[in-house]
């Protein structure tokens, strides 16, 4: 049963895969997607209509839908989250997909705008803030917190008590010790092992992992003007 209306802010790959999931596993309805005027190119996308985000206000009004933002890691997820602030500004609701083949445990709590792919594992007291993305099959020790805007890839192992820091990329099989802390904006290489905290910014790569030369924000192409958001 579809109880709720969803409009899909994006139109790219990640929106693809968005409509997805709350089509076929969640109570949500997708009835639209939603671009920002200067990247829309066609006006359909599966049968529905691609919007402007000024006739999703008057289309799809606040009160009876709510909206997700699916946009990706671009300039280290600044775009999202910058895309999210304005629907939320807008007065919408942002909805959250935890699949139903996630384990999800009663004590954790999640923001909103998030995605919970399939075989992930989310213990006891995880906090988790709002527009983290979580591909399949990772694992978030217990009382960890993922702050906003995070984007981590799949069979990541966060042990627990860990803070990972707003914006920051975790690649495919990495891997944290209990208690650590990692910096805002960091960039976790593939196959990493962090096994120290890190400082802000940090581009960390190898087992055990250390900053590269090169800064998160120049390895993702971060504007200058973004990086104080």
């Amino acid at each position: 049963m579809k109880s709720k209306k969803l409009v899909i802010f994006g139109a790219g790959e990640t929106a693809d895969i968005a409509y997805e999931y709350f089509t076929h596993d969640s109570a949500y309805e997708v009835v639209a997607f939603v671009v920002e005027a200067a990247y829309r190119t066609t006006t359909e996308h599966y049968g529905l209509p691609i919007l402007t985000f000024e006739e999703m206000q008057a289309q799809f009004p606040p009160a009876d839908y709510e909206a997700f933002v699916a946009i990706s890691y671009t300039h280290l997820n600044r775009v999202r989250a910058r895309c999210y602030q304005i629907v939320k500004a807008a007065g919408y609701t942002c909805a959250t997909y935890i699949s139903s083949k996630a384990f999800f445990w009663h004590s954790a709590t999640i923001g909103e705008n998030c995605m919970i792919f399939e075989n992930n594992v989310i213990q006891h007291g995880v906090q988790i803030g709002n527009g983290v993305i979580l591909w399949s099959g990772n694992h978030i020790g217990h009382q960890t917190r993922i702050e906003d805007y995070v984007y981590i890839s799949s069979h990541v192992v966060i042990s627990g008590f860990c803070v990972i820091g707003a914006y920051s990329f975790i690649g495919v099989n990495a891997t944290f010790n209990d208690g650590i802390t990692l910096g805002k904006d960091n960039i976790v290489g593939s196959g990493s092992l962090i096994v120290k905290n890190t400082e802000e910014g940090k581009l960390m790569i190898g087992a055990p992992a250390k900053p590269a030369v090169k800064s998160s924000y120049e390895a993702f192409g971060v504007p200058e003007n973004a990086i104080a958001v």
